[in-house]
């Protein structure tokens, strides 16, 4: 009976008769005859949008149709589109309703029709070449009106509804001409006014934000995008709006308990090996992550005023609380001095009970991150790991945000979440101390690397990572910023790093260039020997570097012998092997300078094993006879540029956005009983 009501059969009256058909299914029906409905029945419009959509049925008798059939019957398919546009003008609302379902259904099914027709056969189909300009445009100023307007919340939500169906219906967003239409009759003013409403957002924001981060992908290196060109110079106060509402969506993931309570991520990261908990994740979290971190990715990377934006604080335990001053439209002193988002920041009317945490939009970013990036075996998750790591490497190489990042008069607790691993204990977050934002960066950096030497290596994350390391440090290097961090960590962090690729030599190059990291890794040694007094924050710290240079000297050592081996022999790692040979050469020294004087140390004081404060006496005595050579370029990195590296990248993960997109919005069929429920009484 089920399957009969789909197909728009009423009832069998007797096995000997055929079965009733809904009304709404009888005037389908005439729709795809050859004659104009209208003809015979003056009203027929009129009373098709008072009847209840039958979406399956009138998708399913698109999608059957052959190439003859769609050619007799194109005119009564465009005059069911032009009716459909002209009754979003109606102040009956049963019929906006119903004229909306009619669009999506229509959107879709000629699109399941036309999958291998060109753009320009489906906009003929639908609307017709010589109407097209007109149809559309009135189509899309009657969805900025519902969506501006003071009308129904479930309206606004069945606008939005409608148009991820239109953006959507083709794999590739690019190739869905009609887009076309809606980049010439932009709605970016009525997403950013949906984003700007409180209870807007609240209903729609998830769908709103979705939109215009596909919106903003549609043919970006083909043509003139007008949703990158106006989110890139939108105002502050709006792009607070979108930080606003990508903060609330970031909650939804974020496990606001401490782990020792066990929240719902620590529950899915602790429980891997379950197929039905894997099964949880995927639903969950995973695929619509993706699309919320490609709206952040295109704010931060297209619009410089988001930066100062990102580090608006405010009560962690009420965000609403905290007055909100507006910052100017652009920056006002100049790069790499105070952003104006300090001024802002430090605003007298912001809590100042030391006990009360403050938060903002890049620490949920970074505790969200901590839970995506432990595990990356998933092509999805592996995806999700990369777009916060493209976005930290935008942040990093911004000077307002490194300003704020390493501003010690702004400091804050942050609770990342850390993978569980036999060799070390739980932190307790009541312990964890209040710092500069760019120590937590640090950490999850160091987190992530420590985490991820396995045998499916990723080798595109870790490149990403030591990339932002040092990107930060040319930042401390150039504006003299002795940040208090335990540098020690990270030191062993990469010391151990490169003693994996050392250990999976063979597996490794058979996949990656290995040569390459190890690079990036000494170089990042390079710039604390050459260049570690203007940014470590105590002579004792430049010591300390020393003593763990000679500490695991083997690793160095070993290092060493490798890439000389493979850069004397012929083959396709000659060249950057020998590149990590030259680079080598200052931690060479100071191991060969300072291994004998400790030697000679222990044999005159008759001690076997030195301890750590004997060592470091050794080191410090006998700097003015260590000769190093000067190196060019360590304070040198190359900018991030999405075109063309990242390219392939951004394309295959909007095909898997809008794919996922479509999937919910063709499950979740608009919530017609509600929706009808809802206006059943206006007449």
């Amino acid at each position: 009976m089920a399957q009969e009501r789909k197909a728009g059969l009423l009832r069998r009256t007797s096995s000997s008769k055929k079965p009733l058909k809904e009304k709404v299914v009888l005037m389908y029906d005439e729709i795809f005859t050859k004659d104009d409905p209208a003809k015979t029945n003056p009203r027929f419009w009129d009373e098709l949008f008072l009847m209840k959509v039958n979406l399956e049925y009138l998708e399913a008798k698109l999608t059957s149709l052959d190439g003859d059939e769609v050619v007799m019957i194109k005119e009564n398919i465009n005059s069911l589109f032009h009716h459909c546009v002209q009754a979003l003008e109606e102040e009956h609302q049963i019929k906006v309703v119903n004229a909306l379902q009619t669009l999506c259904a229509l959107f879709r099914g000629v699109h399941q029709k036309n999958k291998s027709a060109t753009g320009f056969d489906i906009i003929n189909m639908l609307v017709g070449f010589d109407k097209a300009d007109l149809r559309m445009k009135d189509l899309m100023e009657s969805l900025d009106g519902l969506l501006c307007g003071d009308g129904s919340e479930s309206l606004k939500s069945l606008c939005l509804k409608l148009l991820l169906c239109l953006v959507t219906v083709t794999d590739n967003i690019s190739q869905n001409t009609i887009l076309e239409y809606v980049m010439i009759n932009s709605i970016f003013e009525a997403i950013l006014q949906i984003l700007s409403d409180v209870s807007s957002r609240g209903q729609h924001g998830y769908d709103a934000v979705v939109l215009l981060a596909l919106l903003v992908n549609y043919r970006k290196y083909e043509s003139v995008n007008p949703y990158i060109v106006k989110l890139s110079i939108v105002d502050d106060e709006s792009t607070l709006d979108v930080c606003i509402i990508m903060e609330i969506l970031f909650e939804q993931y974020k496990d606001k308990e401490e782990e020792d309570h066990g929240g719902f991520f620590s529950t899915l990261t602790n429980m891997v090996g379950s197929m039905f908990i894997a099964d949880a994740e995927e639903k969950l979290s995973v695929q619509t992550n993706e699309a919320i971190l490609l709206a952040l990715y295109e704010a931060v990377h297209l619009n410089r005023n988001f930066i100062t934006v990102l580090a608006q604080s405010h009560p962690e335990i009420d965000m609403a609380a905290t007055p909100v001053s507006t910052l100017p439209a652009t920056p006002t002193t100049p790069l790499g001095t105070t952003p104006p988002s300090l001024d802002m920041l430090n605003n007298p009317e912001l809590p100042l009970d030391p006990n009360l945490q403050t938060s903002n939009l890049l620490i949920t970013f970074l505790k969200y991150s901590s839970i995506v990036m432990q595990d990356t075996k998933d092509e999805h998750r592996l995806n999700s790991a990369r777009l916060c790591l493209i976005i930290l490497t935008c942040i990093a190489e911004d000077q307002y945000a490194d300003a704020f990042l390493h501003d010690d008069n702004m400091n804050f607790r942050v609770n990342l979440h850390r993978m569980p691993m036999r060799h070390r204990k739980k932190a307790a977050a009541k312990n964890i101390p209040s710092r500069p934002l760019v120590c937590a960066v640090l950490d999850l950096m160091v987190e992530f690397i420590v985490t991820h030497m396995m045998k499916e290596f990723p080798m595109d994350l870790y490149m990403r990572c030591v990339q932002i390391i040092h990107k930060l440090i040319c930042y401390q290097k150039k504006c003299r910023v002795r940040l208090h961090y335990t540098w020690r960590e990270l030191w062993s962090a990469l010391i151990n790093l490169l003693k994996f690729l050392l250990s999976n030599e063979t597996t490794l190059l058979a996949k990656h260039n290995i040569f390459h990291l190890a690079l990036q890794v000494v170089n990042l040694f390079n710039m604390f020997i050459t260049y570690g007094d203007t940014f470590l924050p105590t002579p004792s710290s430049y010591d300390e570097l020393y003593y763990e240079i000679v500490r695991m000297h083997q690793v160095f050592d070993n290092l060493y012998c490798m890439v000389l081996r493979v850069s004397t022999n012929v083959g396709q790692w000659k060249e950057p092997a020998s590149k990590v040979t030259h680079a080598l050469v200052n931690v060479r020294a100071i191991i060969n300078h300072f291994n004998p004087k400790i030697e000679s140390y222990a044999a005159v004081n008759h001690i076997s094993q030195l301890s750590e404060d004997q060592v470091l006496e050794v080191v410090r005595s006998n700097y003015d006879t260590l000769t190093l050579k000067l190196q060019d370029g360590l304070d040198q990195f190359e900018r991030y540029s999405e075109q063309p590296k990242e390219t392939a990248f951004f394309k295959e993960l909007v095909r898997s956005i809008s794919l996922n997109v479509r999937k919910n919005v063709s499950l979740n069929t608009l919530s017609q009983d509600v929706l009808l429920k809802e206006f059943s009484s206006i007449s």
